[in-house]
């Protein structure tokens, strides 16, 4: 009897999990910009914040702050849009020349008596559709973007919200305040997600930058674009970085030579072991809380998820839920699996 009522709880909780998670899916047209929005205001709330102890009205700080964001998204978007487009009047030339460019290596692995091996890859393998995966980024930015008065209208009430949302939840949930007053470490989650995404996104314009002057120095075609393709995907952990560099190396080779498609792989290996290997461990630290695997693990599940804008969007998303878990007793041991290696 308590088997078959412990058997028809697990399956029950599969249940939950799957419409759960069907419906996020579902829901993702809403989601993603009320999320996108989040985060906007947790990265401007300090300098809301810093404008109001310099005796500014908190509406007149708002509004800079939304007028501050809505530029920026305006010109963002202005120039995915025609990223996407421009790249993609290109796409069938740089696809072609990437599939001669393949067949030739294959030719030379057939006279080199490696016939087998090169068949089964070029069944396995369609070369032009490697470039494709700049126009699929480009265009999950441009879904993010694509309501940008929406989010900013959302953004503008999270921070009109901002400074009585603590209070409101220790009301609402008395049992879970510590002894400052505050639920689950409010604070310290919105600083860790606040450092996380300014500092990402320094390094990250830091990267954009240095792959433009990189491409530019080496006269690879349409060096502004692989920058901010490069700057766009290092807020995605662990392969962003590679993914970036794989575009101009591949439009490097087929336009230039193999020369320069190596010192462009060279340069790339370069910024991102600089940045994300030295630069980004010294500012960053251990701020995070989460092991190296569920970093990766989250990317794949967001990605899945919400495609490249869930991407985008799994570590904060991850390190929230993390938080959330770690101060309710039933779900501590999950955040403590979620955490990082404490040993030394």
């Amino acid at each position: 009897m308590d088997s078959s009522r412990s058997a028809f709880r697990a399956l029950l909780a599969v249940a939950a999990v799957v419409v759960v998670l069907a419906g996020l899916q579902a829901a993702r047209t809403v989601l993603l910009p009320f999320l996108f929005a989040a985060v906007l205001a947790i990265m401007m709330l300090p300098l809301v914040m810093w404008m109001e102890r310099n005796r500014l009205p908190r509406a007149v700080a708002i509004i800079a702050a939304v007028l501050t964001v809505l530029s920026v998204l305006v010109l963002v978007a202005s120039f995915t849009a025609q990223s996407i487009q421009e790249f993609g009047g290109r796409l069938p030339i740089y696809q072609q020349a990437l599939t001669g460019t393949f067949d030739e290596l294959l030719r030379w692995l057939a006279e080199r008596g490696v016939d087998f091996w090169a068949l089964n890859l070029q069944d396995s393998f369609d070369p032009g559709s490697v470039m494709s995966v700049v126009g699929t980024t480009l265009n999950g930015v441009l879904e993010i973007l694509s309501n940008t008065i929406l989010v900013t209208i959302t953004m503008a009430f999270m921070l009109a919200e901002a400074s009585a949302f603590p209070d409101k939840l220790a009301r609402a949930f008395p049992e879970g305040t510590d002894s400052d007053g505050e639920i689950g470490g409010w604070s310290a989650l919105v600083t860790s997600v606040q450092r996380y995404l300014l500092l990402k996104a320094m390094t990250s314009g830091l990267t954009g930058v240095l792959v433009w002057f990189l491409l530019t120095a080496l006269g690879v075609e349409s060096p502004i674009l692989w920058g901010f393709f490069a700057f766009v995907m290092n807020f995605i952990p662990t392969i962003g970085s590679i993914i970036a560099a794989v575009p101009a190396v591949l439009l490097a080779l087929i336009l230039i030579g193999p020369w320069v498609a190596a010192m462009t792989a060279a340069g790339y290996l370069v910024i991102n072991v600089g940045i994300g290997n030295v630069l980004e461990p010294r500012v960053m630290g251990g701020q995070l809380g989460l092991s190296p695997m569920v970093v990766f693990l989250s990317l794949v599940f967001w990605g899945w998820m919400w495609g490249p804008a869930g991407m985008l969007l799994s570590v904060p998303l991850t390190v929230v839920i993390r938080s959330i878990m770690a101060h309710r007793p039933e779900t501590a041991w999950l955040a403590t699996l979620l955490g990082p290696n404490q040993r030394a």
